[in-house]
């Protein structure tokens, strides 16, 4: 490979908050060095470093990856350059955009595929569809699926520059304010990030945006119980979490991560309750039939296990995966998996009064 292959490469990735301009267009690549298998990109930047900084990392890597020869080796570097011709400016990531959020709720679940994502855009619906203010921060940065669930994956929040840090307004629709690192990469575009990172794309999505006066910030965790959460849960003034789970007995160790991780002594942050989804399957041309395919009442023996809440149980029903599938979520509509979470919105609502007024 040559230098001006890389540079074509590079073509692919682009800036959102400059216009969809590449890196290249917009003099952000400092060199490129080729030796032998290894390839080495530098990334120059301001003083203060751009706000998208971690997501062009990521981007640039995995553009060279998929254009370079099987076996290449990647490695992404930055350096600080003065830009001359205006004032360096960048994000001073401090938590002035959350002061007027009243509760800050982490959805969360111990492993994958247990339609977390899924509770976490309808959970944020219902509560707007009660008269709440709300917010959902997609924090699944290996797999964003707010745009898709949401039908919003052809837009573009829009960024301004105020004094020395960038902001970032959030997409609304349905009532709720939506983020996700989703917006910023193609839907094709698989992200390579690191735990450290990832941690600090988070951060930045998370604290630069403009969320306003909210009752209800929910944040999508990514599934599992890692160093990202760790430090999500650290840097973020959560104050406290849902846990999403299925029915299976074979759950319980996975709910018993989650469970552990926030009462953890280093975090320490209470749990709201416990949601079972897939709870059963109902037909929905006979609403008022249950197929207990993976078992009944799991989740209320691992609520009752653990010593928490069982906050809802979401039914199996086909249009739940079609409305996410189509961006039209299931807690719009009056059927049952619709009224099963307008339910788990009342409940977690009064719940969270009735603990503020003890």
């Amino acid at each position: 490979m040559k230098q001006n292959e890389i540079m074509k490469m590079l073509y692919d990735v682009q800036h959102p908050a400059k216009g969809d301009k590449n890196i290249v267009e917009l003099g952000m690549v400092e060199k490129v060095d080729i030796d032998g298998d290894k390839v080495t990109v530098t990334l120059a930047f301001p003083k203060h470093r751009d706000p998208l900084a971690e997501y062009l990392i990521g981007s640039t890597k995995a553009a060279v990856i998929r254009h370079a020869p099987a076996g290449t080796q990647v490695e992404v570097k930055t350096v600080v350059k003065e830009d001359t011709s205006k004032k360096p400016v960048g994000l001073n990531l401090g938590l002035e955009e959350l002061e007027n959020v009243k509760h800050i709720i982490g959805v969360a679940s111990g492993k994958g595929g247990v339609g977390k994502s899924t509770v976490a855009v309808n959970l944020a619906i219902a509560l707007a569809r009660a008269g709440y203010k709300v917010g959902l921060a997609d924090a699944d940065v290996y797999g964003p699926s707010v745009p898709k669930m949401t039908g919003t994956e052809n837009d573009m929040p829009e960024a301004f520059q105020e004094g020395d840090k960038e902001v970032i307004m959030p997409l609304e629709k349905y009532g709720v304010k939506w983020m996700s690192i989703g917006y910023f990469a193609k839907p094709e575009q698989a992200l390579i990030w690191r735990g450290p990172m990832a941690c600090n794309a988070l951060k930045q999505m998370i604290l630069q945006v403009r969320w306003g006066e909210l009752d209800f910030l929910l944040i999508d965790m990514p599934p599992g119980t890692g160093d990202i959460h760790i430090s999500l849960v650290h840097d973020i003034p959560m104050n406290g979490a849902v846990i999403v789970t299925t029915p299976q007995a074979v759950a319980l160790a996975d709910v018993e991560k989650g469970v552990n991780m926030f009462r953890n002594d280093s975090i320490k942050k209470p749990i709201y309750g416990l949601v079972e989804n897939m709870a059963w399957f109902t037909p929905e041309e006979l609403p008022e039939n249950r197929y207990y395919i993976f078992g009944k009442d799991g989740g209320m023996e691992m609520a009752k296990k653990y010593g928490i809440p069982l906050l809802g149980q979401i039914p199996i029903v086909q249009s739940i995966r079609e409305g996410g599938d189509n961006g039209e979520p299931a807690a719009l509509s009056s059927r049952p998996d619709g009224i099963a979470f307008m339910e788990l919105a009342s409940r977690l609502a009064e719940d969270l009064t009735r603990n503020q007024e003890k």
